[in-house]
């Protein structure tokens, strides 16, 4: 007798963003830019800036609580954490492990993914896998972000972009044919000179000179970058929703990785997408990386955007390079965000 796939969601999502807010017009103060040019190029007109001291596993850590607390499951009920970040605290411990503590979730085991900003995405697929698999009950997904930390302020080319920040799920089982329906992972270590840190590892470990050539600053092509991201997520989308047997007329909701309002508009006219089912926050946080996608999927079930039955579209690319995309099927009776 065949055993009957188990069906694997989201039940639960949290947020976390630190209060500082710093506008365009911070920027100008400190940097050769200005608030049209930065609007009128990326659609970014704020971003959320993390204080002094406070670090990665500090953001993740809220971002989590407060999905355990929308999921109504205790930490100890945890199987494992998965922490997609590309500025973890340090480089061991892992920030997963230094949660899993915040947490007192004893039993669950703990690791890092570096999938740059399509990592919450490649969590969710992972995760989904070891539930399925009978292996893990619940698991907590998170994307958590201190990029302030690693960017030039005086390059007005990669300063203006990225904010900090975090976003949480708790994936479980669901109601059969609900939940993550449908998949595609993608990655072209080929590109990977176009968005990197280049110092700070085992290549070229830290020193005098890679800290005065400001090598443990985020490097990125821009132009390299926005040509594969306006190509690839539009194509990610569309063969996650070929793997779940849909099509773009089935989609009620995207949410695209926040890093361009360019390259949302573009994802959403290769799946024809009207502007009132694209769901965008750029403006407010910048590029949040790893946390971006589960920001933006909170905010539009608070604002109650995303209703029980819609088809979801989660899309991303990042460093690597990297994409990933999937489709979920809402089924969260209750989408009440504390």
């Amino acid at each position: 007798m065949n055993q009957i796939e188990k069906a694997v969601g989201i039940i639960g999502i949290g947020t976390y963003v630190p209060e500082k807010i710093v506008t365009n017009k911070d920027l100008e103060k400190i940097v050769d830019t200005d608030d049209e040019w930065i609007v009128d190029r990326t659609g970014i007109k704020e971003r959320r800036i993390a204080e002094e001291g406070v670090a990665t596993s500090d953001l993740a850590t809220r971002a989590a609580q407060n999905a355990l607390a929308n999921a109504g499951v205790s930490a100890d009920e945890i199987d494992l954490i998965i922490v997609a970040t590309a500025t973890p605290d340090m480089f061991f411990p892992s920030v997963a492990c230094l949660v899993q503590d915040n947490l007192k979730a004893s039993k669950a085991a703990a690791f890092d993914l570096a999938a740059g900003c399509s990592g919450f995405v490649y969590g969710l697929v992972v995760g989904t896998q070891f539930i399925k698999a009978g292996l893990y009950k619940k698991i907590l997904v998170i994307g958590a972000e201190t990029l302030s930390r690693i960017l030039d302020w005086t390059d007005r080319n990669t300063c203006v972009l990225f904010g900090d920040g975090a976003g949480a799920a708790v994936l479980g089982e669901t109601e059969p044919g609900c939940g993550i329906l449908g998949t595609h992972l993608g990655a072209d270590g080929s590109g990977g000179d176009l968005l990197k840190l280049p110092a700070g590892g085992s290549r070229n470990p830290a020193s005098a000179e890679t800290v005065s050539n400001k090598q443990h600053f985020v490097h990125m092509n821009g132009n390299e970058v926005f040509k594969f991201a306006t190509k690839i997520m539009g194509e990610a989308a569309v063969k996650a929703l070929d793997n779940a047997g849909l099509t773009a007329a089935d989609v009620d909701i995207l949410i695209p990785h926040q890093a361009n309002i360019r390259i949302i508009q573009s994802a959403a006219k290769r799946l024809k997408m009207p502007a009132d089912k694209v769901i965008i926050n750029v403006d407010r946080y910048g590029n949040t990386s790893a946390a971006s996608i589960p920001i933006a999927l909170e905010e539009a079930v608070k604002a109650n955007k995303v209703k029980k039955g819609d088809v979801i579209v989660l899309v991303g690319f990042g460093a690597g390079l990297t994409w990933a995309s999937c489709v979920i099927k809402w089924c969260k009776e209750d989408n009440t965000i504390a």
